[in-house]
């Protein structure tokens, strides 16, 4: 069935719902389009050992607090709670599962294509976040392995490994996290990253935040892919990771060479035997359905003028680049809005 609205919301995480709320707020009509089965969005999914207490600091939606919570609780469930009530609470139109599989330009309208439903809409707010979109880099021998391999986003519990040896690739916050985790069950673990590491012995306050995004911003503006939060932020050196640095545990190695069906080689020719290699190795924008679009610049990012495609200026990404996080996701929804109201009025939209 084919439907006709003023604004599609493609996702219903931080971004998405930020973005509705400021959309009920300007009186437009919308949908609201999320593929999970219930609230939450990419929180919905993750590992049921991160509690509240080892998230970063997670900002209220606008218009409703999130409220003080039992930090040794599950981050997913308290998480998708409040997504849920701020879902009822404002009265969002949020249909799921969809999952959309297109957005083709259709002259005046962008239409938006799932598997049996199509909206036509002036404008499209893109909030699909990276969840769905896990970055596996391929090494020789890869496909070997006859250990087990999973990424961050099948992670569930460090009891699994229990025993084993377990390999962590990566150097961003997650593989800290879980290596650390990991660390108190297996029978012996091992980090190795492509760079050296980085931490700070600073608070990770407003000035850091504003350095990063201006970093992440550059990038987006020049249409170069969004670096990774890792490369602009470092690694802050919390009191677990001091502990963990007096335990060893964060003893990082550099890459091996290649993969065999038991383990890594290391550049010099000597072998670690390995039961599991986890590849916390960051994940990509999920942006394959814009793909009809052809918004990809020879840099292989995506263009921006804040929050609006540059090249589609009907179609405005948030949850991307500069606002991937958690306050930026809000600021996003509120500018996005501002501008399609302007768009839709018939008011040109001054360059971000």
């Amino acid at each position: 069935m084919r439907s006709e609205t003023d604004v599609v919301v493609i996702g219903a995480g931080q971004a998405g719902l930020s973005a509705a709320y400021f959309l009920r707020r300007a009186g437009l009509e919308f949908v609201v389009l999320d593929q999970n089965p219930g609230p939450g969005g990419a929180w919905r999914h993750r590992w049921p050992s991160l509690r509240l207490d080892k998230v970063h600091k997670f900002h209220d939606l606008p218009g409703m607090a999130f409220a003080e919570q039992d930090e040794h609780r599950m981050a997913s469930e308290v998480v998708a709670e409040y997504f849920d009530r701020y879902e009822r609470t404002f009265d969002l139109p949020v249909r799921r599962p969809v999952e959309v599989r297109a957005v083709r330009d259709e002259g005046e309208r962008l239409l938006v294509e799932s598997a049996g439903d199509s909206w036509a809409a002036r404008a499209v707010i893109n909030a699909t976040g990276t969840w769905t979109r896990p970055f596996w880099p391929h090494y020789p021998g890869q496909e070997t392995f006859t250990g087990r391999q999973l990424h961050t986003a099948d992670y569930r519990s460090a009891e699994e490994f229990r025993g084993q040896h377990v390999l962590v690739v990566g150097g961003g916050t997650s593989a800290v996290q879980l290596l650390i985790e990991i660390a108190d069950f297996a029978g012996g673990t091992t980090w190795v990253t492509r760079r050296p590491p980085v931490f700070k012995d600073v608070e990770f306050g407003p000035e850091l935040g504003r350095e990063a995004v201006a970093k992440v911003e550059r990038r987006v503006r020049a249409g170069l892919p969004p670096a990774s939060v890792v490369s602009v932020t470092g690694l802050m050196r919390t009191p677990q990771v001091r502990d963990a640095e007096a335990r060893g545990i964060l003893d990082r190695k550099p890459m091996f060479d290649h993969i065999t069906p038991t383990g890594v080689v290391w550049p010099d020719g000597s072998e670690q035997r390995v039961d599991v290699i986890l590849w916390a190795t960051g994940f990509r924008a999920a942006l394959d359905h814009l793909a009809p679009l052809h918004l990809r610049e020879p840099g292989g990012g995506i263009r921006m003028e804040g929050t609006r495609v540059a090249a589609e200026p009907r179609l405005h990404l948030v949850g991307y680049g500069p606002s991937a996080s958690t306050i930026g996701a809000n600021r996003a929804g509120r500018a996005a809005v501002r501008e399609i109201r302007q768009l839709l009025a018939g008011v040109e939209v001054a360059a971000a």
